[in-house]
């Protein structure tokens, strides 16, 4: 995919905890951007921050619409994991951002398997985890996070207002941009840190608490097939376990789903 890159030069913010952040203010997608430098050999932990992307991603290369105000950043990580193992970055993320957002603000910020965040059903943050590997070994992994901030929702497309909220719309006022980022990178660095130390069980209990799908029935479409049961469990992988109609049980590695009523 061609880089709408029409600014091309950053500003360069090094924090004290560690992380470089490239400010832009439009390009077409900061993943994109932070799988180019990865490759050109750039350091673990820097960061691709722009104030709007033109051609930003969701999962199944769905559009992630952009515009100024919200929070739209990638990071690039060197962790020494299987491929298998970069979904779990994906739940730390999303662990780090709900906490962010029920501690900041006093929100009741959930998470949704498998990379979103929720309030008040809506969602109001998204994270796309993309990996290069080589060889069978994870090279780098790009964790892209959107964050619905400093957003009026007239400024989404009218079909993804009902599903959709920000921060501005739930607090009734603006937020500071750069000290949320601040304090999420700083926070999303000790999680980080906490799993290369081997605490990703402990981790996964405490992304599991903010799950309140988990119980619940669920409709999940994966793969091209539609499941319907309740969602029992995320097992240690990050894959959902769900118990059927028929009383057995389902793992599902990806997927996208909602809340059923169809099997009580």
């Amino acid at each position: 995919m061609p880089l709408d890159h029409n600014e091309t030069r950053s500003q360069i913010q090094r924090t004290t905890f560690g992380y470089t952040i490239h400010s832009y203010h439009k390009i077409s997608s900061t993943n994109e951007l932070a799988k180019e430098i990865a490759k050109k050999g750039v350091e673990e932990k820097t960061v691709v921050l722009a104030k709007t992307q033109t051609l930003g991603r969701g999962r199944t290369g769905r559009r992630w619409i952009s515009p100024r105000g919200g929070i739209w950043f990638s990071i690039i990580l060197k962790p020494q994991i299987t491929s298998e193992d970069t979904l779990k970055l994906t739940f730390i993320m999303s662990l780090t951002a709900a906490r962010m957002l029920k501690d900041a603000f006093g929100l009741n910020a959930e998470v949704k398997w498998p990379n979103d965040v929720l309030v008040r059903g809506r969602k109001i943050c998204g994270i796309l985890t993309e990996a290069c590997t080589k060889m069978g070994n994870v090279e780098f992994v790009i964790i892209g996070v959107g964050i619905n901030a400093n957003i009026d929702l007239q400024a989404f497309p009218e079909n993804l207002r009902k599903n959709a909220t920000s921060l501005k719309h739930e607090l009734g006022h603006s937020i500071d941009l750069k000290d949320f980022l601040m304090k999420l990178l700083r926070q999303f660095d000790d999680d980080y840190n906490r799993f290369q130390q081997g605490d990703w069980d402990f981790l996964l209990e405490e992304w599991k608490t903010l799950a309140s799908f988990l119980g619940k029935q669920v409709q999940v479409t994966s793969f091209g097939e539609v499941f319907i049961g309740k969602a029992v469990d995320v097992t240690e992988t990050g894959s959902l376990k769900i118990r059927l109609k028929n009383g057995t049980f389902k793992e599902l590695v990806s997927g996208e789903f909602t809340m059923s009523q169809k099997y009580k």
